[in-house]
């Protein structure tokens, strides 16, 4: 009883940090997305060119990454709280609580911790995700068998999925290692992440950078699809219950 209570604890705490996390992450790029697309859109509505649109994404993931950096720290501490022994438990109650103490016992600066490599990666993941899904929106509807709705938005949410999985796995594979790394002799395991990438071709094989892709797409596709559904409806309501 007692364990299940400190798991339902540790589970409800986490939990705040990655609400924390989307509320600043996921808003910020997706609005930053949006409202440069429309400042890139031309007077005729010819929409921005894909290099665009990726530089677009790029930016609006590097800002997104920033502003949420700190809200990942404390979700990284609070989740990792639950595998440590007793008397090295921080004991976050909250999100919020987090943010304080690191602030309060670590310095300001803590909050932002691994922000370089949390932008890399928002960067290309961004990039690929939020690009691809406004040019597979545009292909389809130039195809002539699709009109601006919620079934083109879930056709072009699963495509941007397939290519944000593609895009994304290296680049998670370099992160996942360079956090994992040990220290040989006293040196580093790895001397970056294109030594990462150089080690994995060579020792596992090109294509080990994609294994297990049908898993992580099934779990990116549907967030994918989530995630621009409802910010297509979201949009459709702005404009016709503010800006109309």
């Amino acid at each position: 009883m007692v364990l299940v209570r400190y798991l339902h604890h540790d589970v409800v705490s986490s939990l705040s940090a990655g609400l924390l996390r989307q509320a600043t992450y996921t808003t910020t790029r997706l609005g930053i997305y949006t409202v440069l697309f429309e400042k890139m859109t031309g007077q005729d509505g010819t929409p921005p060119s894909f290099l665009m649109k990726a530089l677009i994404g790029m930016t609006a993931g590097a800002t997104g990454a920033f502003v949420g950096t700190p809200a990942e720290v404390a979700l990284i501490r609070m989740t990792a709280d639950g595998r440590l022994p007793a008397d090295q438990k921080r004991g976050y109650s909250n999100v919020f609580n987090a943010l304080a103490r690191i602030t309060k016992e670590e310095g300001v600066t803590t909050l932002w911790r691994g922000c370089i490599p949390t932008m890399a990666r928002a960067v290309v993941v961004n990039a690929a995700q939020l690009a691809s899904y406004s040019q597979s929106k545009q292909a389809l509807i130039e195809t002539g068998y699709f009109v601006d709705g919620i079934f083109l938005h879930f056709c072009a949410s699963m495509i941007s999925g397939l290519v944000t999985t593609a895009a994304s796995m290296p680049v998670d594979i370099v992160k996942t290692r360079i956090q994992n790394m040990r220290m040989i002799d006293g040196k580093p395991e790895f001397k970056n992440g294109l030594d990462v990438l150089a080690r994995v071709i060579r020792n596992e094989g090109f294509f080990s950078l994609w294994k297990g892709f049908t898993p992580y797409y099934a779990r990116l596709g549907p967030h994918t699809v989530l995630t621009f559904i409802f910010l297509e409806q979201m949009n459709k309501a702005y404009k016709v219950y503010f800006l109309d």
